[in-house]
């Protein structure tokens, strides 16, 4: 067995010499996990406490490491735009036989969800929203103290550290008690890995005037406490989509899914069970 701070889990060729690597759990209808970007960020360290819970009530979940994250590959030879990487999900989902699943995603992830239902609309048949990007301008985002902090320790002269990794993450949370060490590891482990192309090419539109041509069912999150995404966008959803409910949740920062672990897992089942 592994003693990575990351467990590791499957992969998937999905073409160009690219391989996605991914964690599988459950059986039944298919739940994808796409997860936030930010040094060390993976499907494992991002969902750990939410996907169990959906496969253990009779969902295949499938956790994936989004291009240039986790333990997938990372070539440092190409920008890492959100239309590339949605393209690589989906020929992974492609590569797994899955022609239509609900998904799940939280910042960048949430940002990739909703182009993929943008993009490949038969695809997407229930989408899950935390916190996504690509409701603002890049400038709104270069000015939320949580994006700055990330950017200035990902490129600082010092390098990836994990006192770096702990001011990133405690900015995530309202209780810092939350971000362990474990957490700061399973990051700190991943970041080493990671070409600063990854973030440094990153690029995420603003989709919010395409919201309104979301036709499948949407549940979103958001935390009134965010730092790196303005809770605003919550709004935005719960306008635009044709059929959204928005939990706007208090006492919460950027990560509803740890930060309030059960009520997302039980509402998110909820979700996929009755729309």
């Amino acid at each position: 067995m592994t003693t990575q701070a990351v467990p590791e889990g499957k992969y998937v060729d999905v073409g160009g010499g690219l391989r996605v690597h991914y964690h599988e759990a459950g059986e039944g209808p298919v739940v994808l996990f796409l997860h936030g970007s930010g040094p060390g960020a993976s499907g494992w360290s991002n969902f750990r406490r939410n996907y169990p819970y959906l496969a253990a009530r009779g969902y295949r979940c499938l956790v994936p490491d989004t291009l240039g994250y986790g333990y997938s590959s990372k070539p440092d030879d190409r920008d890492y735009d959100l239309s590339m990487l949605v393209g690589v999900v989906a020929r992974f989902l492609d590569a797994l036989g899955v022609a239509s699943c609900a998904v799940i995603g939280n910042s960048h992830g949430g940002a990739m969800s909703m182009l993929l239902a943008l993009e490949h609309p038969t695809r997407v048949n229930k989408l899950v929203l935390m916190a996504p990007g690509g409701l603002e301008e890049r400038e709104t985002y270069m000015k939320m103290d949580g994006i700055r902090t990330m950017l200035k320790v990902f490129f600082g002269p010092d390098g990836i550290t994990r006192e770096g990794m702990r001011r990133v993450f405690g900015l995530q949370v309202v209780d810092a008690s939350l971000i362990g060490d474990d957490v700061i590891e399973e990051r700190y482990e991943i970041a080493r890995l990671q070409p600063k192309r990854v973030l440094s090419t990153m690029h995420v539109p603003n989709l919010a005037p395409r919201l309104p041509e979301i036709a499948c069912p949407v549940l979103g999150f958001w935390g009134i406490d965010d730092r790196f995404c303005p809770p605003s966008g919550a709004t935005t959803i719960a306008r635009s989509c044709k059929n959204a409910r928005v939990v706007l949740q208090n006492s919460c920062g950027h990560w509803v899914m740890v930060e309030h672990e059960a009520m997302f897992n039980r509402l998110t089942h909820d979700f996929l069970e009755h729309g």
